[in-house]
């Protein structure tokens, strides 16, 4: 395992990363095994959120007197200044320590959400004060949105940007790392697996080693699945002609029908809560479809609402059949609640 300087921060992370969503899905014993597992195999850099159920509280149970050897980084999801404080305390008492490395807002993809997190009471203002209090080490940002994230990074508040990249989406390596690295801010790669929907590991992970100094942070669930991935970072990286056909197959193959969550086509007139609806497939493929009924209830019975207005079809940049994909997860949902009599 070779390590990097997170940017500004001087942090020195593993390579590699551990996402912290799929360890909500197993038991506490297990989850404890699997992060003791990567840790003993170089990983020291482990990210997870507010929002991530009882990840906190395993991560912090694994890494129990070991503050001073692994970097955490959090979230939270609150736009105002006392939800956050709420959350920061919650992620130090979960974590079972005193600071947390990278505290990161969480998904700032709208720019009534970044007007809110900077407006006087925001959630800025409590971030800022427990980085002067010594609670937070560093402050970073997340989105799903091109544009915004561009504009996060040039305002010179962070250290950290964290954005979807993987060999689908793209984008990211034009137009947001080089303002990164001129600002020398740190880079996270979430979703390298694009939410679920690349199931080759080996060739995700071609793709993303051509990018040294942007860490991706893999979710892992399986100590099977901790060797696996920590095993391409064993042997030299070579892209070859066979690698970039096979990428484009998958980029034709579920390019035009692959949302990525811009929120661009938000909001719905009639009230359907599409960005999270139209994840629905890729929820139910990465966790499970119980997850997926369990944690998207509420949103998919928003899905009926849709009178196709076309309206969300007008602000997609990708052009996407959105009325169609949401009945066809809809009909998804109902076919998963039949099979788990819910």
């Amino acid at each position: 395992m070779e390590y990097r300087i997170l940017g500004k921060t001087g942090l020195k992370v593993s390579e590699v990363g551990f996402g912290g969503i799929p360890i909500l899905r197993l038991s506490t014993d297990e989850a404890v095994r699997v992060l003791r597992h990567a840790y003993n195999r170089g990983v020291n850099f482990y990210d997870t959120a507010n929002a991530y159920k009882d990840s906190e509280e395993k991560i912090g149970k694994a890494f129990r007197g070991m503050r001073d050897k692994v970097i955490f980084a959090t979230k939270t999801q609150k736009r105002d200044a006392a939800g956050a404080a709420e959350h920061l305390d919650n992620s130090l008492r979960m974590l079972q320590t005193d600071y947390i490395d990278i505290y990161q807002l969480h998904q700032v993809s709208q720019e009534k959400d970044w007007q809110a997190i900077t407006a006087p009471g925001g959630a800025l203002e409590t971030i800022v004060r427990a980085k002067e209090q010594g609670k937070v080490r560093h402050i970073g940002v997340t989105s799903h949105n091109l544009a915004m994230a561009v504009k996060l990074v040039k305002t010179g508040l962070f250290e950290t940007v964290q954005f979807p990249f993987n060999f689908i989406e793209t984008a990211a390596a034009e137009e947001l790392f080089p303002v990164a690295r001129q600002l020398n801010l740190g880079i996270i790669a979430m979703k390298p697996f694009a939410g679920g929907v690349i199931d080759n590991a080996r060739i995700a992970f071609k793709f993303l080693r051509q990018y040294p100094d942007v860490v991706p942070i893999p979710g892992f669930e399986t100590v099977a699945g901790v060797d696996e991935i920590l095993g391409f970072y064993e042997t030299p990286n070579q892209v070859d002609s066979d690698d970039l056909a096979l990428m484009e197959r998958y980029r034709d193959e579920l390019g035009r029908q692959f949302c990525r969550r811009c929120e661009y086509c938000q909001p719905c007139p009639h009230g359907v809560m599409i960005t999270m609806a139209m994840g629905y497939r890729v929820v139910a493929h990465r966790m499970s479809p119980a997850v997926a009924v369990g944690n998207l209830k509420k949103v998919m019975a928003t899905v009926p609402q849709c009178v196709e207005c076309g309206v969300c079809m007008t602000r997609c940049p990708y052009n996407l059949p959105i009325p169609e994909i949401l009945k066809k997860h809809y009909a998804m949902y109902e076919q998963h609640r039949a099979e788990l009599g819910k």
